[in-house]
């Protein structure tokens, strides 16, 4: 569905009539008349579904295609239509219906898709009419959740949005369906299908959330034994095919599934990374997201999406080589807002370098930056090759806040190993002496290790610029 309309006339855009009026016709900047640059800002707007802002029809369609494939659909034929305005019966009016019938029928299909959420009564009139199942853009999205949830987690999440989109739609079936009751008086309408069917849905409801609460019990007793040694969440988020399970591979080591199609990872994954400080950070990689996610995803998936919440970072991983990327942060960026994570502290990682050329990659690199509180940096990476990795590592190095860097200076005993261990294995060394049986050590760490390190240190304060006359220098990051 393409719905045309008619582009709004806001004050902005009266005033800038008015203005184009007062002038010459030929006095413009491009050199264009108003009347032809008036029709390409209306032809703009007729191109543009209200649905999808940002993305005219033909992206949209290739967005659902993808969809469509994830599914293991095969595609028989597409049609379009543009529409001034939906119909309320069947979404796209009798005499479209006729010809998806017929074309249906020529095809052999057996399933019908619409890129759009259809109404009970909507999808209940196309069903009549058409020869073959139908299902909107929610229903396919709920399939393709069911097809690749593996977890017992995951298959309780997207059992709730099924039934949770399905309670709704349940009007006009079984209305001859009627339990009637025996012996004198009893002849009433007796029970209806459908209400036998709705309160069947809701207790199944009712259970899984009381499943779905268990999860949650098990995953913050989880979260409150990893917060009593301060280790800090960093969330991976994005647009669906935007790389986060290949980033996430790259980062950790793991081997999760990574495929160029859509939701081909539900399951939330958690795995412990290090960084250039020797701090050591948790890293979540979550669901991804996409255009006009139905709410009741959204909802049932709050156990999954609560790594985003309690999340320190968020690294906002986005397709650099997408042509409509911004469409696809401004998705993003409304999850995260029903979330209520739009204001924590987010990296934008941007994916995919290796797909643009070098003057693709300057131009990337040349633009300005958009700059709000939130918004920390962006950098440049390809999760495919590995480039740009150490510079992502420094960058959530720098933005971690918990757990701050300390730099200091140590005398420990050569006889206490636990402590010379756990200085090579979470500090950098950047001096180091023997004195006897002490070594003397100028090393940054996070504050946790060096509140436990406290009886050798030397002093609280910072160091002098003459630290020591002889010493032996350590590159940072050797151990």
């Amino acid at each position: 569905m393409d719905l045309t309309v008619r582009p709004r006339k806001t004050r902005a855009a009266l005033d800038s009539a008015r203005k184009a009026a007062s002038r010459p016709l030929g006095d413009e900047a491009d050199g264009s008349p108003i009347s032809e640059r008036e029709d390409q800002r209306t032809g703009q707007a007729r191109a543009t579904a209200v649905d999808s802002p940002g993305l005219d029809a033909d992206e949209s369609l290739a967005e659902f295609r993808e969809l469509v494939r994830s599914a293991g659909g095969e595609i028989a034929a597409e049609l379009m239509q543009r529409r001034a305005r939906l119909d309320p019966a069947t979404l796209i009016g009798a005499g479209k219906v006729e010809e998806i019938a017929g074309v249906a029928a020529s095809t052999n299909a057996d399933l019908v898709l619409f890129d759009h959420d259809l109404s009970p009564t909507q999808l209940r009139n196309l069903e009549a009419a058409l020869p073959c199942r139908v299902l909107d853009r929610t229903q396919l999205i709920l399939d393709i959740f069911a097809r690749h949830a593996r977890t017992r987690e995951g298959q309780l999440q997207v059992e709730l949005a099924q039934l949770e989109y399905m309670l709704p739609r349940l009007t006009g079936r079984g209305k001859a369906m009627s339990q009637l009751g025996g012996g004198i008086g009893t002849r009433g309408p007796g029970e209806t299908q459908l209400e036998t069917d709705r309160r069947k849905i809701q207790r199944r409801i009712d259970q899984v959330k009381l499943d779905l609460d268990a999860v949650k019990r098990v995953r913050r007793q989880q979260r409150h034994r990893r917060e009593a040694v301060p280790v800090p969440t960093v969330a991976l988020v994005g647009y669906t095919n935007a790389g986060k399970s290949t980033l996430f591979n790259q980062l950790t080591g793991a081997q999760v599934l990574q495929s160029s199609r859509m939701f081909a990872t539900l399951d939330p994954k958690l795995r412990a990374i290090e960084l250039p400080s020797r701090r050591r950070v948790l890293l979540s990689d979550t669901v991804g997201f996409i255009r006009n996610l139905p709410h009741t995803l959204v909802t049932s998936f709050r156990a999954t999406l609560e790594e985003v919440e309690q999340a320190e970072i968020l690294l906002h991983v986005r397709d650099a080589a997408s042509t409509y990327g911004a469409e696809q942060k401004a998705q993003v960026e409304k999850v995260l807002g029903e979330l209520e994570a739009l204001g924590k502290p987010r990296i934008e990682v941007l994916n995919k370098i290796d797909l643009l050329d070098a003057h693709q990659r300057d131009g990337l690199a040349a633009r300005e930056q958009p700059r709000h509180e939130h918004h920390l940096v962006e950098v440049m990476v390809s999760a495919q090759t590995g480039e740009g990795v150490d510079a992502l590592l420094a960058a959530i190095d720098k933005a971690l806040f918990s757990d701050p860097l300390i730099e200091t200076e140590l005398r420990v005993p050569q006889s206490d190993g636990a402590a010379l261990a756990a200085i090579e294995g979470g500090m950098v060394v950047h001096l180091r002496k023997y004195e006897g049986n002490l070594v003397r050590l100028v090393v940054s760490g996070p504050a946790s290790l060096v509140g436990r390190l406290r009886k050798y240190r030397v002093r609280d304060d910072s160091l002098p610029n003459d630290a020591w006359d002889t010493r032996r220098h350590v590159e940072p990051g050797q151990r």
